[in-house]
C-alpha cells in the first residue's frame, strides 16, 4: 500500500437531528465532543485514519455553512481540501465532487470515503482493515465497503448481505438491505453473512468515476462540466450554479445497489454511528443505577437508566427519573423518555402555534 497515493474523503455535511439539542443545524454532532473525551467526532475520525494516509491527503466535504468550523477544528488539512457544498444533495453528488476533484490532480489516487461522525473503538484493527481494503481496491475495478460484524439484532442500521466464501475477510456483496424489523434482524444475525453497513467505501479514482458514469450519468455530466474550473478562481461560482442541479440521491442507491463490482471487508471494530441517544449512552460509563452522564458536575438522585448530557451546566441535579434523556445545550433543554427518542426530530421542529396541551 502506497500511503502517498492514498486519499481520505470525510463527509461532514449532516445535521445530526436525532441528538437534539446537543446537535443542531448550527453546530452538528460531527463538530461536538459527544462522549466527553475532549475530542470532536471529526477529530477522532481524522486520527483513526492517520496510520493509512498522510494528513496532506485528507479532504473534507461539508456544507458551505461549516467551512469555518472544519478549518478551526482541523487546521492541518490544506485549505483547498475543504470542499463546500452550496446545497445538500445527499452522498452521491458529495462523493462525486470530491473524487472528480482528487482525480484532476491525482489520477492514480486510491480513495477512502467515510462519514465524519461515527465511533470506532478498535483503532488498530480498523487501520489494518483499511490497509487490506486499499490493497484490494488498487487491484482493479473493485469497490470495497466496510461491514461490521453484528453482535446483536440491531434495527437501526442498514445491512450488507455477503457471500459465504471470504478471502482474507473480503467477499462479494450479494445485496444491500434497508433497516430491518426485529425478526428480520434476528435472522440476519443467525445467518452469519450479514453485516452492519458502516458507510465507508474504498476505491480508486478511476473506478468510482467509471461507476458513476455508468450508473449516475446525470451527476457525472455535471462533474465533467465542473472539472474545467477546479482549482481556479471560478470554481466557487460554477459550483454554486451547477452542483444544485445534481440528482439528490445517496451513493447506495446511485451506485452500490446497481454495481456488480462491490465487495465487503468485515470485522468487529467496536463501531457505532452514535445516531441516537441510546447509542451514545451505550458508550458512556454507568453508575450502579445505570445512569450515564457527560458534564462537569451531574448529580443523580433516585434515578435509574438515565442519560444526561449537560456540558453547558456548572451543576445539574436530576431527581426521580427512570429511562430518560436529559440534554441541555445553548439554552435548549430536552427531557424525554428513551422509549420516545425516535420522536426527537419532531419534538425539535419549530412550532407555529405554541405548545400542545
Amino acid at each position: 500500500m502506497d500511503t502517498n497515493s492514498t486519499h481520505v474523503v470525510i463527509m461532514a455535511g449532516g445535521i445530526g437531528s436525532r441528538l437534539w439539542p446537543l446537535s443542531t443545524p448550527e453546530m452538528p454532532k460531527q463538530f461536538i465532543d459527544v462522549l466527553g473525551t475532549g475530542k470532536s467526532m471529526i477529530r477522532m475520525t481524522v486520527e483513526r485514519f492517520l496510520p493509512v494516509c498522510d494528513i496532506r491527503n485528507f479532504w473534507v466535504v461539508t456544507s458551505v455553512n461549516y467551512v469555518n468550523l472544519v478549518a478551526e477544528q482541523l487546521p492541518e488539512i490544506p485549505e483547498d481540501h475543504i470542499l463546500a457544498e452550496p446545497q445538500p444533495r445527499n452522498t452521491a453528488p458529495c462523493i462525486a465532487y470530491a473524487c472528480w476533484k482528487i482525480a484532476g490532480r491525482y489520477p492514480e489516487a486510491n480513495i477512502i470515503v467515510t462519514p465524519a461522525d461515527a465511533l470506532v473503538l478498535k483503532t488498530d484493527e480498523f487501520a489494518s482493515v483499511m490497509k487490506q481494503a486499499l490493497g484490494f481496491s488498487a487491484g482493479g475495478e473493485k469497490i470495497v465497503t466496510v461491514g461490521i460484524t453484528p453482535d446483536r439484532p440491531e434495527t437501526a442500521y442498514g445491512y450488507i448481505c455477503a457471500g459465504k466464501n471470504a478471502v482474507r475477510n473480503i467477499t462479494k456483496v450479494r445485496a444491500f438491505k434497508e433497516k430491518p424489523d426485529l425478526a428480520t434482524a434476528k435472522a440476519y444475525l443467525d445467518s452469519g453473512n450479514y453485516y452492519w453497513n458502516a458507510g465507508i467505501f474504498v476505491w480508486t479514482a478511476r473506478t468510482i468515476i467509471s461507476q458513476i458514469r455508468k450508473y449516475a450519468p446525470q451527476i457525472a455530466g455535471i462533474m465533467d462540466n465542473l472539472a474545467g474550473y477546479f482549482y481556479s478562481d471560478d470554481e466557487s461560482r460554477y459550483l454554486s450554479e451547477l452542483f444544485p442541479q445534481c440528482e439528490k440521491i445517496s451513493i447506495d442507491y446511485a451506485v452500490m445497489e446497481k454495481s456488480d463490482d462491490i465487495y465487503v471487508i468485515s470485522d468487529d471494530l467496536g463501531w457505532s454511528d452514535l445516531g441516537n441517544w441510546s447509542a451514545v449512552g451505550a458508550h458512556l460509563e454507568r453508575d450502579s443505577n445505570g445512569n450515564a452522564a457527560v458534564g462537569s458536575d451531574v448529580r443523580f438522585f433516585g434515578c435509574r437508566n438515565c442519560i444526561a448530557h449537560v456540558q453547558d451546566a456548572d451543576t445539574a441535579v436530576i431527581e426521580g427519573l427512570e429511562d430518560c434523556i436529559v440534554s441541555a445545550k445553548g439554552g435548549k433543554l430536552l427531557v424525554c423518555h428513551l422509549s420516545e427518542e425516535q420522536k426527537i426530530k419532531d419534538f425539535s421542529a419549530p412550532r407555529r402555534f405554541g405548545p400542545e396541551n
